[in-house]
């Protein structure tokens, strides 16, 4: 009589869990990912911004995490080859010794299609053995003006591809455009699973502990994406400025460019104060600026980044004009 173990072969593969955050410009993927890691401190997080500057992870200065980053474009298009050799170095660092984390967090830029991140997840077959993919969660603001589907695709591509969507900035809307959204994202991504999160807040646990979902691995290669078009400028602020100038120079920019303008970030410093303001803006508005706790890396040099659909001829010309004026 043959016996058979059913015992667990001590050759198989531990897989690290990974979780994508997607999102438009603006949305809150950061402040999700912030809130995220309060819960989930024993995590890897990997960051793509489309401009030359990092600014989101000054979002996370609280959390002391393994942090990569990758400037200079987007996931689905220009850094799209760093991924691999990232998620490798990661693993062999997991597998080295003390295994510092427990899951790897992956926030896209907002300009981001998210679906080379997943092709390179479920298909590369070194990475596939040893990531296991959990899901995809994509934010969308609820003040953002439905008709962003359709200008930008990248929007829908994000929703699309999202196992589960949370609403954020609810504060901001009224109901009659967030019942909009809800009935756009209704058609978008029917399966999905809806979470709405109240100042970046809400069960953490409903994110990490995603269903698994069937994803069907494509039976070709993932065609080359079109050029998105989109632009970034970055500007040094080598000196303080008062806060209200720069207020009112933001506010003007957005004004007058609404819909070429479609993200504004940075940090920069105000006379008198150590501690940084984290300046953001989308969606045609400029939100309150916030105070940063001050770190020994912090240099004083104020940074903006700007990102706009196409190419605006003068606008750094423009933004600095307006920040030497007086009369902004």
């Amino acid at each position: 009589m043959n016996n058979y173990s059913l015992a667990r072969s001590s050759n198989v593969i531990e897989r690290i869990p990974v979780f994508i955050i997607s999102g438009f410009l603006g949305s809150g993927k950061t402040t999700l990912l912030n809130r995220l890691l309060s819960h989930a401190p024993q995590s890897a997080v990997i960051i793509n911004e489309f401009g030359a500057t990092p600014i989101d992870q000054q979002l996370l200065r609280e959390h002391k995490v393994p942090l990569s980053t990758l400037v200079g474009g987007c996931l689905c298009c220009q850094v799209i080859g760093s991924l691999t050799p990232l998620l490798k170095n990661l693993r062999m660092a997991w597998d080295s010794g003390d295994r510092p984390f427990e899951r790897v967090i992956i926030e896209t830029s907002g300009v981001a299609n998210p679906e080379p991140v997943l092709d390179i997840l479920l298909r590369e077959r070194w990475l596939a053995a040893r990531y296991s993919l959990q899901g995809v969660i994509a934010t969308v603001s609820a003040s953002m003006d439905t008709d962003h589907f359709d200008y930008f695709p990248e929007a829908q591509a994000q929703i699309a591809w999202a196992d589960t969507v949370v609403m954020t900035q609810t504060d901001l809307a009224t109901a009659e455009a967030i019942a909009k959204l809800d009935a756009r994202l209704s058609v978008l991504a029917p399966a999905a699973t809806r979470l709405t999160a109240v100042q970046g807040e809400l069960d953490h646990n409903a994110l990490l502990n995603l269903p698994n979902k069937f994803r069907r691995l494509r039976n070709t290669e993932l065609p080359e994406l079109p050029d998105h078009g989109f632009s970034s400028i970055t500007l040094q602020l080598e000196h303080p400025l008062p806060w209200e100038r720069m207020q009112k120079t933001l506010e003007y920019l957005i004004a007058h460019y609404p819909k070429q303008l479609v993200r504004v970030k940075g940090m920069v410093y105000t006379p008198g104060q150590n501690q940084p303001l984290l300046v953001q803006g989308g969606a045609g508005r400029l939100y309150p600026a916030t105070r940063l706790p001050v770190r020994t890396s912090d240099d004083g040099v104020g940074r903006l980044v700007i990102i706009t659909q196409g190419e605006v001829k003068g606008l750094a010309e423009e933004l600095m004009t307006q920040l030497r004026s007086h009369n902004v």
